[in-house]
């Protein structure tokens, strides 16, 4: 069986990353992958808005790294993608974005609550201390839903990364989820198993079995993610995301090329 594409790595531009992406592509070819997309942290507007992504001015640069790893690596298909955050307030940045190249795919991320506390980030875990779970976590959902519904994203990126530091609320999640899967299932777009969250506090992918069941119950789109900043991490926990995907009940997964997608048999 061929192995997905790993459709989640990131590049130094972010300012926390390591490796060019050509080393990234030479690690897919060496683990057997033949495709693979960078979604690099999308600029936001003003160069001070945080200090994890890539700036505007540096999107040709971008674009010139991908050129070279494809022409170090004619064996792997190597398709280009943002990661583009979602916050009330920014939709038509995020549509300009969306614009301002032939993207193969974009992914949508939610790392911001409330005003501007990126809630995933290590150097902000205190920001948690005395948070009530349960408005953070609606929060949470909220927003993803509301990035669903603007109708510019191809896949939602570790769609309960909320659980990063392990604080979870001690109720039944599944009202927080259906209404977020319903909207990714009006829109017909996908989530991603992303296998960086094993890496993290809470020692698992994104999202939880119990989230992909109900997904696959809707018969929801699936694409691989490593969210890999390093480049062995490329392909990392594939085969036991694949095995998680397969017994939640998963049949297919998707491919992506300039806007469109296919769905591909395990």
């Amino acid at each position: 069986m061929e192995i997905p594409p790993d459709y989640h790595m990131h590049t130094p531009l972010c300012r926390h990353a390591e490796g060019e992406p050509t080393e990234y592509a030479a690690q897919a070819a060496k683990i057997g992958l033949y495709e693979i997309g960078f979604t690099e942290h999308a600029p936001m507007p003003g160069d001070d808005f945080d200090n994890w992504r890539m700036l505007e001015s540096e999107m040709d640069l971008y674009h010139e790294k991908l050129d070279h790893a494809e022409k170090e690596n004619p064996e792997i298909n190597i398709l280009r993608s943002l990661e583009v955050d979602y916050l009330p307030g920014y939709t038509e940045w995020i549509k300009s974005l969306s614009k301002c190249y032939e993207w193969d795919y974009l992914i949508g991320s939610v790392h911001y609550l409330e005003e501007k506390w990126s809630f995933d980030h290590p150097d902000h875990c205190e920001a948690w201390v005395g948070k009530d779970l349960k408005t953070v976590w609606a929060e949470y959902y909220t927003r993803l839903i509301e990035s669903v519904e603007i109708g510019i994203f191809n896949i939602i990126g570790h769609c309960d990364l909320i659980k990063i530091f392990g604080h979870r609320p001690d109720f039944d999640l599944a009202p927080l989820w259906i209404p977020f899967l319903e909207e990714v299932k009006r829109q017909d777009i996908a989530i991603e198993i992303n296998t960086g969250g094993i890496k993290k506090p809470c020692s698992e992918m994104y999202p939880e079995p119990a989230l992909l069941e109900i997904a696959a119950k809707m018969q929801i789109g699936i694409t691989f993610g490593s969210d890999a900043h390093k480049p062995k991490r490329v392909g990392e926990n594939f085969d036991a995301a694949i095995e998680l995907a397969k017994r939640s009940g998963f049949t297919h997964y998707r491919r992506f090329l300039k806007g469109e997608f296919e769905s591909v048999p395990f």
